[in-house]
């Protein structure tokens, strides 16, 4: 039996939309129609081949996320399928190493992914970094109860015209945040502004203030059931990004004024969202709480010294074996401040020593230190722990709305 390791080719592309719509059962746009072969690149692959045959499947697109502040590289993992006669043998994990030090060789210091199975990424040091919330609500039920509806002007726009509005405030409102990605074109057509028959028209609303861009919400509407009822139309957000607290009380009250939808979903709400503290009724919000983004740290070296930071100190991290990507074990010496930071290799005790799923949580700031001590994840005295906590905290809750 040979087994052979390598990129596909382009006449292979159809190969792997072929095993990814047989693997995900036609899900993720992966179907009979191989589609998955017309968002994919033959050079962000990497395939198993068994006697001449593709058994295994991997790519990993190149993005742009954001770490607090900072723009950081990061491989986008995706299309990872094996076909079932071919499981077992050890395939993903070898795809995997070599996947890292590609991603190492081009910079790319995290790889991230949306897990089929936690179980599978978990035995590579992936660790969940975010959550999506979904809110379903009736339009009735949107209130503040403070009062305060918000002061901006919130007006539709036509779709053709939006896009330079929309790219500008999505830019600014992500500027300090964590894992979101930067959007290109193709990104926007694929997430926010896909077209799905099935969800009705889509429609841009901005939030203006003195004359300025200070919010926008993407959502879809479409009809209820023909029964004659009130309120039967459903709304779904697909995007809802506000500059500062009013415009997003503006935006909601202009999701509210919509009297014929009696559902209003969004599915990619970010976890730290303040709608149940604002909210009158905020249990009719029907908040759940579900799997998002996993993340792993490729190149501990680069990684820590491209991130944001907002407090100041020094800390000697240790990572604990990485048989994955040995080139992370060791003890490295971080010093940040506002202004940057710098990471060396040093041999000498560390502060803390933690594996490299726990350092993704610390990292991105999904955990803070202390917890992570009280859960075993991370060793380390007291001063030390407390210290990573400020270095590490972020501005807010990583999230990442955009499915890859």
């Amino acid at each position: 039996m040979a087994i052979e390791v390598r990129t596909a080719r382009a006449d292979e592309m159809l190969d792997m939309g072929a095993i990814g719509a047989y693997v995900y059962a036609g899900s993720f746009g992966d179907g009979p129609d191989n589609t998955i072969s017309q968002s994919n690149r033959p050079e962000w692959t990497l395939c198993v081949f068994v006697d001449g045959v593709m058994a295994s499947m991997f790519s990993a697109i190149p993005f742009t996320m954001r770490a607090n502040g900072n723009a950081v590289k990061m491989a986008g993992v995706s299309s990872v399928g094996t076909l079932p006669e071919y499981r077992r043998r050890g395939f993903v994990r070898r795809v995997m190493t070599e996947a890292f030090e590609r991603m190492r060789a081009e910079e790319q210091a995290i790889a991230s992914l949306w897990a089929s199975q936690a179980a599978i990424y978990q035995r590579y040091q992936y660790a969940m970094t975010t959550v999506l919330r979904r809110y379903e609500i009736d339009t009735v039920d949107i209130g503040f109860h403070d009062g305060d509806s918000g002061s901006g002007t919130v007006l539709r726009c036509p779709l053709a015209e939006a896009m330079p509005r929309l790219k500008q405030l999505y830019i600014e409102h992500i500027g300090g945040r964590m894992c979101y990605l930067h959007r290109s074109s193709a990104l926007w057509q694929l997430t926010v502004l896909e077209d799905k028959p099935e969800d009705g028209p889509l429609h841009v609303a901005f939030c203006e203030r003195d004359g300025k861009d200070v919010g926008y919400v993407v959502y879809t509407t479409r009809p209820g059931r023909i029964d004659h009822r009130a309120r039967s139309q459903e709304m779904k957000i697909r995007d809802l990004v506000a500059l500062d607290l009013d415009a997003y009380r503006s935006l909601w009250s202009f999701i509210g004024a919509h009297d014929m939808v009696g559902s209003v979903t969004w599915t990619n709400a970010p976890l730290d969202d303040p709608a149940p503290e604002l909210f009158a009724e905020p249990r009719m919000l029907h908040a759940e709480d579900r799997e998002g983004l996993w993340l792993r740290v490729v190149d501990v070296e680069r990684a820590l010294a491209e991130r944001g930071y907002d407090g100041s100190g020094t800390l000697r991290i240790g990572i604990t074996e990485d048989s994955l990507a040995p080139w992370n074990e060791g003890v490295f010496e971080l010093s940040a401040s506002p202004a940057g930071a710098t990471v060396t290799r040093v041999q000498a005790d560390a502060d803390l020593v933690l594996s490299p799923k726990a350092l993704a949580l610390l990292y991105t700031g999904r955990r803070d230190a202390r917890l992570l001590h009280a859960w075993g994840l991370i060793e380390g005295a007291p001063d030390a722990v407390a210290r990573a906590a400020d270095i590490f905290a972020t501005r807010t809750l990583p999230h990442a709305p955009d499915h890859f």
